[in-house]
């Protein structure tokens, strides 16, 4: 077990790091079983439980005890979802990958433009299949009211979310200087 000091937590938290690489795991099957790569779950999860801001593909390979390449294909796998950035390290051919500050809140962001994508192909879809007067007319047509409904419903969580981060960041510093 290491003592470290970690962002909220003060100073002198504990910090034990088989249970971390236990988390990980087991995290990362759950994101498995929703459909998530293993490997960029693992990854992602690495990435949020290291108190580093960024760490190196060798770092990422060290601490999980994979190759150099499964790390390759999760980082880009990662970066094309906008859930890890790449930085150059100035005067040498190694990158720093970094989580973006509130990487649910970027993902969930950036899905908004793909959700109503479908909605949209799923109207063009029912009306190409002749609406409701057809039985997959209209199972598009409740694709396309389920991501339209979707897509409304996450302007307002985010704005919801907005808010709670700002209080909930408001309290940990309040804390802090208590």
């Amino acid at each position: 077990m290491t003592t470290e000091t970690t962002r909220d937590a003060g100073p002198a938290a504990e910090r034990d790091e088989e249970k971390v690489r236990r988390f990980v795991e087991h995290m990362a099957m759950v994101f498995e079983d929703w459909g998530f790569p293993r490997m960029a779950a693992r990854v992602l999860l690495t990435m949020m439980a290291a108190d580093e801001e960024t760490l190196t593909a060798g770092e990422l390979a060290e601490r999980l005890e994979v190759s150099a390449a499964a790390i390759s294909g999760a980082v880009r796998y990662l970066q094309h979802l906008g859930m890890l950035s790449r930085e150059p390290v100035p005067g040498s051919r190694t990158h720093r990958y970094r989580l973006p500050d509130d990487v649910w809140y970027e993902t969930s962001i950036n899905k908004r433009g793909a959700l109503a994508n479908v909605a949209a192909l799923a109207d063009e879809g029912a009306r190409s299949l002749g609406g409701s007067d057809t039985p997959s007319g209209r199972r598009m047509e409740q694709m396309r009211d389920f991501y339209t409904f979707i897509d409304g419903a996450l302007v307002d969580l985010m704005a919801k979310w907005e808010a709670e981060r700002t209080t909930k960041a408001e309290h940990r510093a309040k804390a802090r200087r208590s």
